[in-house]
């Protein structure tokens, strides 16, 4: 009985593997600790706050580099939930941008007559569930980290709120976001349906072995354009324009970078593990939203006069990119898997740099126009030379980095030996050179046309969005020139 009594005792109350969990659960109280300070101190205490959040992300990296020093695999809850190599990239990742993102909000928020701590609250619960999202292999946790994503993100959206157009950028960022959930959710009921299981590696068995396929094209696609609406993939980007226009530039970089890149990490994982045997309805519906998303992305960006919308757009195209490999994952999963991620990375570093030059910048001209960056290599060379690293990066314009992701796109298509992989590298490399006219567009206003102000009065950049450009300058280089990201992605072969 005593035998029986144990038995029971180790089933109710299975051990938990905390240092898995440690990420999650150090910015879960580190969030906790910084919301009790503020509301102790309230005003006295306001202006530590965004360096104790950015401390909080730092600590967290702490159990990240442990676990990855580890190397072991640890698969939590009979699969739902897995802490690998891939997701501790990813992790490290999130961490990294929102500390960037905290470095160039401070004096931007400073600057704004809003109470701010909430605002770097609700970007710790945000980053919190893109931590969740890396490690989630099961459509309910999936779910409820997309959830916790962007619930904060429609709140932050709104923040300037006696700005109409803030105001408007938060309310069509929620209708849309709640639109894609409600489609997404279907599809993923579907999914459980026909399953029975919401785990990632029943379904792709279950895709496998049923004659319900019918059922099965319909969950897919439903659950694709969810996730499309999320990474803003054309014909399903419509919110994304204004609301990055409209909603606070730092937030706005928060959005196109880490909310975007946590769709893609969940995109990823379902149809990599759970629609691993429907490579023939997947990959035909992948290689039209990439082929339209990048097109229709650079071509309105050759249009548009504000710097803002023009990375908006050129963020879409950008996406388009990223869904390639994708289109041709049936053959070559691990290098689609390799590819995306590098491109992530490397992504991140680039957009995050760009955004960073753009609030600089913003704080001399007071404007939002490509025009206001007309002789900036008089007025700050500095930022200058910054921007035109981020603008050849996103170009892909060796040696930054942006080429070494666009080269690991490329290897993947052609990888596949495919008709389809080919065509979509030649639609792939005709919008890069299409891509490339807007971005040199910007250099030549920094470097040959005059200021719009007649006047070179020299600039001084404040100290955290120095920080931010040097962490992106040095890692949009280096990983071009060293191609450090190949060689950590390796691993992605399978989680």
């Amino acid at each position: 009985m005593l035998a029986q009594a144990v038995e029971v005792s180790e089933f109710v109350r299975p051990h938990i593997d905390w240092h898995a969990f440690a990420p999650e659960l150090i910015l879960l109280a580190w969030g906790a600790l910084v919301t009790v300070i503020d509301l102790i101190g309230l005003e006295k205490t306001r202006r530590y706050i965004p360096g104790l959040t950015g401390i909080g992300f730092l600590l967290a990296m702490i159990p990240v580099l442990t676990l990855w020093n580890d190397g072991s695999t640890r698969v939590l809850f009979d699969g739902a939930y897995v802490v690998d190599e891939y997701a501790l990239v990813l992790k490290g990742l999130f961490l990294i941008t929102g500390y960037v993102v905290v470095l160039f909000s401070t004096y931007y928020m400073a600057d704004g007559d809003y109470y701010d701590s909430e605002y770097y609250q609700l970007i710790a619960a945000s980053l919190l569930g893109m931590l969740v999202m890396t490690s989630a292999r099961d459509l309910i946790s999936i779910f409820v980290a997309l959830e916790l994503i962007s619930i904060p993100a429609y709140l932050m959206a709104a923040w300037r709120k006696r700005d109409l157009k803030s105001n408007e950028a938060g309310l069509k960022y929620m209708l849309m976001g709640v639109f894609a959930s409600a489609i997404m959710l279907y599809g993923m009921s579907l999914l459980y349906g026909v399953a029975g299981d919401t785990r990632l590696s029943v379904i792709g068995e279950a895709f496998t072995v049923s004659e319900s396929k019918p059922l099965f094209t319909l969950a897919v696609l439903f659950t694709i354009i969810g996730f499309a609406f999320k990474i803003s993939a054309v014909p399903f980007h419509t919110w994304a324009p204004d609301t990055y226009e409209g909603a606070p530039t730092p937030l706005t970089a928060f959005l196109a970078v880490a909310s975007k890149t946590a769709g893609f990490v969940a995109l990823v994982s379902i149809i990599l593990e759970g629609f691993s045997g429907q490579a023939e309805v997947v990959e035909p519906f992948m290689w039209i939203l990439s082929a339209v998303t990048m097109t229709v992305g650079n071509l309105i960006a050759l249009k548009q006069t504000n710097i803002v919308r023009m990375l908006a757009y050129s963020g879409i195209a950008q996406a388009g990119y990223m869904m390639a490999p994708l289109a041709v994952y049936g053959t070559v999963s691990d290098a689609a898997r390799s590819s995306i991620v590098t491109y992530l990375v490397i992504y991140a570093a680039m957009n995050l740099g760009a955004f960073t030059v753009v609030i600089a910048a913003a704080r001399r001209t007071k404007s939002g126009e490509v025009a206001s960056f007309g002789g900036m290599i008089n007025w700050s060379p500095g930022l200058m030379a910054a921007m035109t690293v981020f603008l050849f990066s996103l170009a892909g314009i060796p040696p930054m980095g942006g080429w070494l992701a666009k080269w690991q796109i490329f290897s993947a298509l052609l990888e596949a030996d495919r008709n389809t992989g080919v065509a979509l590298a030649i639609v792939a490399a005709v919008n890069s050179v299409i891509a490339a006219y807007y971005y040199l567009n910007i250099a030549k206003q920094m470097w040959f046309l005059p200021s719009p102000e007649g006047e070179f009065r020299p600039f001084k950049v404040p100290a955290a969005l120095t920080a931010a450009l040097v962490i992106t300058v040095v890692l949009t280089i280096g990983m071009g020139v060293t191609g450090f990201v190949p060689e950590i992605t390796e691993f992605v072969a399978a989680p």
